[in-house]
């Protein structure tokens, strides 16, 4: 049989790429910084709630094509809650997590031949399904109005801004995010935001005032994950926050790719939000901490490691091996200290010597234990 070509060229997943270099080893002294994933349960909520709707007899059923009413209204409570302004229940979509949301975004708003700006270093599930549609990733160096100016064409369709980022962490400002609206909306264009980690900053500040201007559904798409908050990402449940003209377009891709979101995420992904929400606080905070101290175990620049940007889950490096691979540098860390991140490659059109750490996947001797393994690493 023949294969689609745009599929067939795109890269591997990353993710699998990355573990396949670890396949055959003893786990048992392996530090593993790679995938952003929490390591504990859910909170006990969360879990009663989907084991007595498991129980149900309506438990395993469909639900509405956009998702649970009642936790699409609870996305929007939460979003009025920590935004202001004004989203209503019927501006948001479930999906089967926030990398089916894009993918149904990207595919409502462009097709074949046009253009979505990616801001780098972009997350590498966009980067890959916007070329496997056909679609031209064009990136962003800076996430400036004056820089998104430049590179906007009559084929733009969208500019793409996660924060805090994945995988640099660095959290965009409040009046940057503005200024790249003002500059989508001038060109009839989308600014989609994936604010996955969102509640992962350091600060309780409204990551942007968008939703406060009553004409945000014009230009504003907003991606949001329970998965890393609620510690549920193999529930697989995200929302799309959009105008309703948006997201008639993408119930009609999700129908045909998954019907709904799965009920017993969604299910999941209410009962968080709805009784779980000093628990999600707590584990932000502890996440908070864990920034703090990889900050601080990576200040004497280990092996000559540099950090350059930590916010969210991740922790963004530089390796001093200048000319050599990063993938290669990345594989002789399994190999010679058991140390497993992700290369910098996976998020850039080309080697800058970068490394994506999982800062959220360990406690404060892991991460002091991997700047010693980085300075042994070197000599």
């Amino acid at each position: 049989m023949r294969l689609n070509h745009r599929t067939v060229g795109e890269i591997d997943s990353p993710i699998g790429t990355t573990y396949a270099l670890v396949d055959g080893r003893d786990p048992g002294g392996l530090l593993d910084l790679a995938q952003a994933a929490p390591r504990y349960p859910p909170p006990p909520e969360i879990v009663d709630h989907i084991a007595a709707t498991a129980r149900r007899p309506d438990g395993s059923g469909y639900v509405e094509i956009a998702g649970l009413p009642r936790l699409r209204e609870a996305v929007a409570a939460e979003v009025r809650a920590a935004y202001g302004g004004r989203v209503d229940a019927d501006q948001v979509v479930v999906t089967a997590g926030c990398n089916q949301a894009f993918c149904l975004v990207a595919s409502a708003l462009a097709g074949p031949g046009d253009e979505v700006v990616l801001v780098l270093p972009y997350y590498f599930n966009h980067d890959m399904w916007l070329r496997m549609n056909g679609i031209v990733p064009v990136y962003l160096e800076t996430p400036t109005a004056a820089e998104a100016e430049r590179v906007i064409t009559p084929r733009t369709r969208a500019i793409v801004l996660v924060s805090p980022g994945n995988p640099s962490g660095v959290t965009a400002d409040p009046a940057a995010i503005v200024d790249l609206f003002r500059v989508a909306a001038r060109h009839d264009i989308a600014l989609i935001l994936d604010e996955t980690y969102r509640v992962f900053r350091d600060t309780e500040e409204p990551a942007h005032p968008l939703f406060a201007d009553p004409d945000w559904p014009r230009t504003l798409v907003s991606l949001h994950s329970f998965s890393k908050e609620f510690a549920i990402p193999g529930h697989r449940v995200g929302a799309v926050i959009g105008s309703t003209d948006l997201g008639r377009e993408v119930a009609k891709l999700l129908d045909c790719v998954a019907i709904c979101a799965p009920r017993i995420g969604q299910e999941a992904a209410w009962a968080g939000l709805t009784m779980a929400t000093d628990w999600r606080r707590a584990r932000a905070l502890e996440v908070a901490a864990k920034r703090r101290w990889f900050t601080e175990a990576m200040e004497r620049r280990p092996g000559g490691f540099e950090l350059v940007s930590v916010g969210g889950f991740f922790g963004w490096i530089r390796h001093p091996f200048a000319g050599r691979p990063t993938g290669d540098v990345v594989r002789d860390l399994v190999t010679r200290c058991d140390v497993l991140v992700i290369p910098g490659t996976a998020f850039m059109p080309d080697d800058r010597r970068m490394l994506r750490v999982s800062v959220g996947n360990a406690d404060r001797a892991a991460l002091v234990d991997f700047a010693d393994r980085l300075a042994r690493f070197a000599r």
